[in-house]
């Protein structure tokens, strides 16, 4: 194979449109041309071994790293350069070299297969280039927008600097303001604390008071019911006729147990009876609320006998027969009104001092409220101001202190939230808060990720957004998301993708990382760039 058979010759157009025509062997950049001089011996690039020259391109690979085949597809591990004049150079894996399948937009590599290639170089150009100068418009209107966003974002951040000035200032003079009604309040609430304790202390003797005359009225009325001969004694006959006074509750009031509860007497008279009165109150039953049996039932076939005390005297016949009776009655009661007979002395019913309320303060009582209570209320509005401004001062700081870019560029995005609708999701990106998912039609949020840092590369970190500590899957990790941000004239979430499980993706455009651009033409394809 001649030397004029391994030659490529390439046109190029420079700067006054002359061609000049550079002869080098096929699939060789220029940048390696020095490399393939044809009079010399050919060193494979990686330096292992040097063959004729003639060897280069004869579809025989003498080269490990397959410098030597360039053209041909005899090496696995060959390159072949598309010049592709017009559009932008590419390298193609050698084994695509003659493969009838046409992968350099020149045809260059389909040179010997006798495939139908068709040079798309020039129209493929043209398309990038109209890209090209639509994304430098893009990135020209951004980077003015961008411009703007900085000067918004300075004169921004002055004011709410001096905000945070003026609000320390202010709360200096609220927390003064705080501290004098707090004063006030307590002033005021100590002759309020006196006059109320005054007041309940008067109701507690007057309620003591009644309660006292009513216990007196019920001794005096115990007294008479227990003085059955009415000779002004009650003796201790008189007090065994109540056995629910039974000290041990075996049924029966012995005489030593009634004489232990007159305090030893046989018998006291109404005025040494208040001792006696005292020892038995709580368990007293008056006559004039007589306690009724609970029911029992019996066997049909059985009758009831009456119940008669031992130490009593027992019923007559009469009334025995009317009680039985009764005491039919109020089985059959029982079972039609479920349980509801008539309350015992067991339940009493409340008196009428428990179901009666404190009585309404009186006047200057009232006046000593209400100047306390207004004092009160001015303490807790003032202290409610400085909680509200602490919280205000704690937000701009907070605000503040957030690394907005080198300009702040990015301050407009705080306190902003940006959705994106899928078929299944609305994705929600609230910019230095958190990223968000939630069903489209229904259901719970999830939190993707709460603000992290910028975790661009060195040179731009501003570029990549990451979120972190999401809600956590299932048997998974808590779930993150990165967010990059291109340029853009407006802001918008573009995509959204989940590559990992738990790890989302976010695609976002903005005017704060438009770059400036170069003043200079767009790139002209047809000189080589490798």
């Amino acid at each position: 194979m001649t030397c004029l058979h391994l030659l490529l010759t390439l046109v190029f157009a420079v700067s006054f449109g002359t061609p000049v025509e550079i002869q080098r062997p096929r699939g060789v950049p220029l940048t390696k041309k020095q490399f393939y001089e044809e009079n010399k011996p050919f060193t494979c690039l990686d330096g292992s071994r040097t063959i004729p020259f003639d060897r280069v391109n004869d579809d025989y690979c003498d080269c490990k790293d397959g410098s030597d085949e360039p053209g041909t597809a005899a090496c696995p591990n060959g390159s072949f350069h598309c010049t592709n004049a017009g559009y932008r150079p590419m390298f193609i894996p050698s084994s695509r070299i003659n493969d009838g399948i046409c992968d350099c937009c020149d045809t260059t590599d389909e040179y010997n297969s006798g495939a139908k290639c068709e040079n798309t170089c020039k129209e493929l150009g043209r398309k990038e280039r109209e890209v090209l100068q639509k994304m430098a418009e893009v990135t020209k209107e951004g980077f003015l927008l961008k411009q703007q966003l900085i000067e918004e974002a300075k004169k921004g951040q002055q004011e709410k600097q001096g905000k945070v000035t003026e609000m320390q200032d202010n709360k200096k003079q609220l927390e003064e303001k705080v501290e004098a009604l707090r004063t006030v309040k307590e002033t005021a609430e100590q002759p309020e604390k006196e006059a109320k304790e005054r007041h309940l202390k008067a109701w507690e003797e007057q309620k003591a008071a009644i309660r006292l005359e009513k216990d007196k009225a019920k001794m005096a009325e115990a007294f008479l019911e227990l003085d059955d001969n009415a000779d002004g004694f009650v003796s201790v006959s008189e007090l065994q006729s109540h056995a629910e006074l039974d000290p041990d509750a075996d049924g029966t009031l012995s005489d030593t147990e009634a004489q232990g509860l007159m305090g030893g007497a046989e018998q006291v008279d109404t005025s040494t009876f208040e001792s006696v009165w005292t020892n038995i109150k709580d368990k007293y039953h008056s006559e004039s609320q007589p306690e009724e049996p609970a029911p029992v039932e019996t066997p049909p076939d059985e009758v009831k006998e009456p119940v008669v005390d031992n130490d009593s005297e027992p019923y007559p016949e009469d009334d025995v027969s009317e009680e039985e009776d009764d005491d039919d009655d109020d089985e059959d009661d029982y079972h039609e009104d479920d349980d509801k007979a008539a309350p015992t002395n067991k339940t009493p019913e409340k008196s009428h001092e428990d179901e009666e309320a404190m009585p309404t303060y009186d006047a200057e009582t009232q006046t000593l409220i209400d100047a306390a209570q207004k004092a009160r209320d001015d303490f807790e509005e003032a202290e409610k101001a400085l909680r509200e401004m602490d919280d205000q001062i704690r937000n701009i700081e907070k605000e503040l202190s957030f690394d907005f870019g080198p300009d702040a560029e990015f301050t407009y995005l705080y306190s902003q939230c940006y959705e994106l609708t899928t078929s299944e999701y609305i994705y929600r990106l609230c910019p230095f808060n958190r990223v968000s998912q939630k069903p489209k039609y229904g259901g719970s949020e999830t939190n993707l990720g709460s603000w992290g840092s910028w975790s661009g590369p060195e040179n731009n970190k501003y570029l990549v957004m990451k979120y972190e500590h999401g809600t956590g899957c299932w048997q998974g990790p808590n779930r993150s998301t990165t967010v990059k941000l291109t340029c853009g004239k407006e802001t918008v979430v573009t995509s959204t993708s989940e590559p990992s499980r738990c790890e989302y993706l976010m695609e976002f455009t903005t005017p704060a990382v438009c770059q400036e651009p170069d003043n200079t033409d767009l790139p002209a394809h047809g000189h080589e760039e490798l």
